[in-house]
């Protein structure tokens, strides 16, 4: 239960499903019937389902967290179990009864909260190992030997677009997206992983539709001027600096945003507005959006999950974390990392939103801080979702009329917009997205209760 005493909402639970396989997966285990020695107390939720072996799975579900742990094989977290267990204790609480955790729930129980004390009673500065390196000579070394890997790549990349448009955009259809991916292989090499990604969008533009030469010019533009800048890093102004290390590759530690000589939190209540899961291949990449309630400030959590390799948090939208963040430094910072939790999460209210013009203005802002940026997390206040006749698009509209954000196409055909509009019922609905140049990516709407889309 949380600090209220209130069970989590089925909405709650299901927004913490990494893909909608899982929600179809985990409702179908949201039944009493595979299920044995279940139980709650205040900070957790235990219990044993019957799986395809002979012993059951043992699952368990740290829900101050929340943590997931479950003798299951699966990549996933959480799990189809920890879901359907979650499931049943959001909807019946006489189907998981309050009690005393059994040996193995118990044992994984004290050892993440002899864990959490251990951390909080550390002195200052103690939290987390230092990652100092034990020669910071060879480590100096190594990082200027990077940043001429890096200027080399970068320096190569500017003689393929002047190439490219000395030749004219034409050549880059009739070359196909191998070059692309030679060149973006080219950069990894150099260890700058950022400019590859950005060499590949340049092979996708190529394949775009119609337009793809205004699209390839832009994206040919946004290169050049990282290139420029990177080349040029050391008479940048300090945030931009950060920013364009940060667009390149080069990030700097979780640890040492925390704990660092230069380490600065921040301290508020965070409201979760979204998480959403993506795969890419053998990786999993999770995005949490927050909000501060003091500060008003928008922060991104990311984690990232593979094989034997569990993603690290999970918080369903609409929870409030009374917590630290530290921020990656930059121009415009926006990802953070997750420090001291001082008290358990807990459900918030439905966010303060604003209209469309005010959206605008701040992608716009930010965009002039980072002219990299694909889009600015945003949360609308009173929109109406509109689809158009032929159901090809979509926009957001003021409930005054005079303005409208269309949606990014990249969302349309997907189930979720109709949900959208089911909610809306044609009246104005608070809405938490991305606004960028594409339109507006919707990914969490209020009921008043959040609803994933």
């Amino acid at each position: 239960m949380n600090p209220q005493g209130e069970r989590w909402t089925t909405d709650q639970v299901l927004a913490l499903a990494p893909d909608e396989a899982s929600r179809r997966a985990g409702g179908k285990l949201a039944a009493p019937g595979p299920w044995s020695e279940t139980g709650a107390d205040g900070g957790a939720v235990w219990g044993q389902c019957k799986g395809s072996g002979k012993k059951p799975y043992q699952t368990v579900v740290d829900i101050k967290g929340p943590a997931f742990r479950c003798s299951c094989p699966s990549r996933k977290f959480p799990c189809k179990h920890a879901l359907g267990l979650l499931l049943l204790w959001a909807g019946d609480d006489r189907e998981v009864t309050a009690g005393e955790p059994a040996q193995w729930a118990g044992e994984w129980l004290a050892g993440r909260r002899e864990r959490a004390e251990r951390s909080a009673s550390a002195p200052s500065g103690a939290g987390a190992p230092s990652r100092a390196p034990a020669d910071p000579e060879a480590a100096r070394r190594r990082a200027e030997r990077r940043m001429q890997r890096i200027g080399a790549g970068a320096t190569e990349l500017e003689q393929r677009l002047e190439d490219l448009l000395r030749s004219g955009l034409a050549s880059a259809e009739r070359a196909g997206y191998g070059s692309w991916d030679e060149t973006a292989a080219r950069m990894v090499d150099a260890q700058a992983p950022g400019l590859a990604s950005r060499v590949r969008e340049l092979g996708s533009a190529v394949a775009s539709g119609p337009d793809w030469p205004a699209r390839l010019l832009e994206e040919c533009a946004l290169l050049h001027l990282l290139d420029q800048g990177f080349l040029g890093i050391e008479r940048l102004p300090a945030p931009l600096a950060a920013t364009v290390r940060l667009r390149v590759g080069l990030t700097t530690e979780a640890a040492d945003l925390l704990t660092g000589p230069e380490a600065a939190t921040v301290r508020d209540r965070w409201l979760v507005l979204a998480q959403q899961d993506s795969e890419d291949g053998k990786l999993t990449t999770r995005r949490i959006f927050l909000r501060g309630e003091r500060t008003g400030r928008m922060a991104l959590h990311l984690s990232f999950g593979g094989a034997n390799r569990p993603l690290d948090v999970a918080l369903a939208p609409g929870l409030v974390l009374d917590a630290d963040l530290a921020y990656y430094p930059g121009a415009r910072p926006l990802r953070a990392v997750l420090g001291e939790r001082h008290a358990p999460a807990a459900p918030g209210p439905v966010p303060p939103g604003c209209g469309i013009d005010a959206a605008l203005a701040a992608y716009g802002d930010a965009l002039r801080d980072d002219p990299w940026l694909d889009s600015w997390p945003v949360v609308l206040a009173d929109v109406t979702p509109i689809p158009s006749r032929d159901g090809t698009s979509w926009q957001l509209a003021d409930t005054d009329g005079e303005s409208a954000l269309p949606l990014d196409p990249r969302c349309l055909g997907r189930t979720s917009l109709w949900q959208l509009a089911a909610i809306s019922g044609g009246a104005p609905v608070t809405v938490f997205g991305e606004c960028g140049h594409r339109g507006f990516l919707p990914l969490t709407a209020w009921d008043p209760a959040p609803v994933s889309l």
